[in-house]
């Protein structure tokens, strides 16, 4: 069962992903989603079109007991899934919750 969700986006460098997502040029960049469960942490890549929200494939995956942030700002990169996604990832704040509660529910404080 999923317990956590939340969506990333992947890009080079960080300017290079601000730099598309400023322009409205998105599809530049890889998406993908990550689902936390009891057992894992599962990193799937997305389609683009669906900017992350339609998973089609499984990278890899982490232990459950993996920290994930913590992450602050407006975008927070997340180093933990770059070697599984293969470049540097982002996330937006939005999801900033779903991370705090993965890395609760893992023992882990703020």
């Amino acid at each position: 069962m999923i317990k956590q969700a939340f969506i990333y986006q992947s890009a080079p460098s960080f300017r290079y992903f601000l730099l598309t997502y400023t322009l409205g040029i998105v599809h530049w960049n890889k998406y993908g989603c990550v689902a936390i469960t009891d057992e894992a942490i599962f990193v799937l890549e997305s389609a683009k079109s669906s900017a992350g929200a339609r998973p089609e494939r499984l990278l890899g995956q982490l232990p459950r007991p993996t920290r994930i942030g913590p992450v602050s700002g407006r975008w927070a990169e997340l180093d933990i899934l770059r070697p599984i996604a293969g470049g540097r990832c982002w996330v937006h704040k939005r999801f900033f919750d779903q991370i705090t509660a993965t890395d609760h529910a893992a023992g882990f404080s703020e």
